[in-house]
């Protein structure tokens, strides 16, 4: 099992709890689990990531195909898949609709297609204007899970060097 990530879980460690600049380790930890072929994420978050136009676009920039995985055709029966379901719902079309315009919904097909975990920063919800991942993830069967609960099952730990400058 691997882990696939949504767009939120970059963008949020960039702009609160893992700075690129001053928690470098997490970043590190992601490419060595990606290395690993434990973790990745695909092609369309990687698009939402790099049209920001900072750091972390840079950042997701260098990562590449092996990062951000590009659908294939094996995704194409996941896809219909999960587009079945978001319509068999009871979601308003224009949630529909928006839904099967945006990563989330290929980000949801890749984890049906490769048994994957979706990690997320979403929560459930009752509204039937939104189709959020932990929803269809639930739906579909899908394990979906945050970054925290994420990093604690893999026992990351970002450990500071007592001999680097600034400490």
């Amino acid at each position: 099992m691997a882990y696939i990530l949504d767009a939120d879980v970059f963008i949020r460690a960039k702009n609160l709890h893992y700075g690129l600049d001053f928690c470098p380790a997490f970043w590190e930890w992601l490419i060595l689990k990606n290395a690993a072929g434990q973790l990745f994420s695909i092609e369309k978050v990687g698009d939402e990531v790099q049209a920001v136009a900072d750091e972390l676009s840079g950042w997701a920039e260098t990562r590449g195909p092996g990062f951000f995985l590009r659908p294939d055709a094996a995704i194409f029966p996941a896809l219909a898949a999960v587009s079945d379901w978001a319509a068999g719902q009871r979601y308003e079309p224009a949630a529909v609709s928006a839904f099967l315009q945006v990563a989330d919904y290929y980000l949801v097909a890749h984890a049906k297609t490769g048994g994957h975990t979706i990690v997320t920063h979403e929560v459930p919800s009752a509204s039937t204007r939104r189709i959020k991942i932990p929803d269809a993830c639930i739906g579909l069967g899908i394990k979906c899970m945050t970054p925290y609960e994420m990093l604690r099952r893999e026992r990351a730990r970002f450990i500071l060097d007592h001999t680097a400058p600034g400490l």
